[in-house]
């Protein structure tokens, strides 16, 4: 029997989109829900499969509660750097964890993504749907990216149970950031070289009801990354997640 196929609608992804099944085709809708992507395609007639090993197990496993921590913050603030010392802490105390890195997963996951600003969000959706994947895991998930929009950090934060998803802004003002300039992006951006870079020619609206905000010290200097670590942990250990 021959398939019909209509192309996915998504003028931004257009290039790169793979057919996918056509509704009319009531028969075959489901059959393979792995099939297609998530180019405007929504597959349907899919039920959730319960497996009898639950989160709450893997939790007893571990010994831990899964949960996303996610870090944001302006290009140059250090989110890289503390999401590892937040890592190499819990892994210190027998605690498994695994960082999300906004640049580590455009080399894979989301490769296909470019910076404009609805690639941004899918870049953004995409790594909250993989952290919360994770948390379910059990496993404590550091996610570290600019995500400079509210919308869309609250839309990975509503993935999540209550208490689940704990961001954290790293209030480092701009000056600091472009003086740090790890990468050279702020002197391209400046140059005009590069387009909609946050903080520059693009807004990043700051978190309003985050849970943790680390910030420097009245003179402009920073806590060491470990201690800004240390911050978080502590939070977790208070909020029981350093324990089933």
């Amino acid at each position: 029997m021959e398939v019909s196929k209509t192309l996915c609608v998504n003028e931004e992804a257009a290039d790169d989109c793979f057919p996918c099944l056509s509704h009319s085709d009531d028969k075959l809708l489901g059959n393979d829900p792995d099939y297609g992507n998530n180019n405007g395609c929504v597959s349907t007639n899919i039920v959730w499969h319960k497996c009898s090993v639950e989160k709450v197990d893997r939790q007893e496993l571990l010994k831990q509660k899964g949960c996303v921590i996610w870090i944001t913050g302006l290009s140059g603030s250090g989110k890289s750097t503390v999401a590892c010392a937040i890592s190499r802490g819990l892994h210190a105390r027998g605690k498994l964890t695994y960082v999300l890195d906004g640049d580590n997963v455009r080399h894979g996951l989301n490769r296909d993504l470019s910076f404009k600003v609805e690639d941004r969000a899918e870049n953004i959706r995409r790594i909250g749907e993989v952290a919360k994947l994770f948390a379910d895991s059990g496993v404590i998930c550091i996610a570290s990216l600019i995500s400079p929009y509210i919308k869309d950090r609250d839309a990975c934060r509503s993935l999540l149970p209550q208490g689940d998803f704990v961001e954290v802004f790293i209030d480092v003002p701009l000056p600091i950031c472009e003086a740090r300039d790890p990468k050279g992006l702020y002197k391209l951006a400046r140059s005009g070289k590069i387009k909609g870079f946050t903080g520059i020619d693009d807004p990043y609206e700051r978190p309003v009801n985050c849970e943790i905000t680390l910030v420097p010290k009245t003179d402009g200097v920073c806590d060491s990354p470990d201690d800004m670590a240390g911050k978080v942990i502590s939070y977790l250990e208070e909020k029981g997640y350093l324990q089933a």
